[in-house]
């Protein structure tokens, strides 16, 4: 079942792919902006989505993928992107347990 809303989508998510890139970092800031963040090599990539954006946002049933239109800041353009919601994805940095 698809979520009704990219909103929605995001709050049950634990990871994001964005034109193919998997992100983890993604949140929305107080003025209600969508960022996502990744690294594409030893590139930083950033994208930005304003509240009207995000709720412009459709989904594509073939594809399982939402479509929205945004700011990119590695091509300083704004433009279409292609965005998956993973859900109940986790990571863990604690080393800890390998010190055993």
């Amino acid at each position: 079942m698809t979520a009704q809303t990219l909103l929605n989508a995001l709050e049950h998510c634990g990871m994001v792919e964005i034109d193919g890139l998997h992100a983890f970092e993604f949140a929305l800031d107080e003025d209600d902006n969508l960022h996502i963040e990744c690294i594409d090599g030893r590139t930083a990539k950033h994208w930005e989505f304003t509240p009207a954006q995000v709720t412009a946002a459709t989904f594509d049933e073939d594809l399982q993928s939402w479509l929205i239109i945004g700011y990119a800041s590695d091509t300083k353009t704004t433009g279409e992107h292609r965005l998956v919601c993973v859900g109940d994805v986790v990571s863990s940095s604690d080393d800890e347990e390998d010190d055993q």
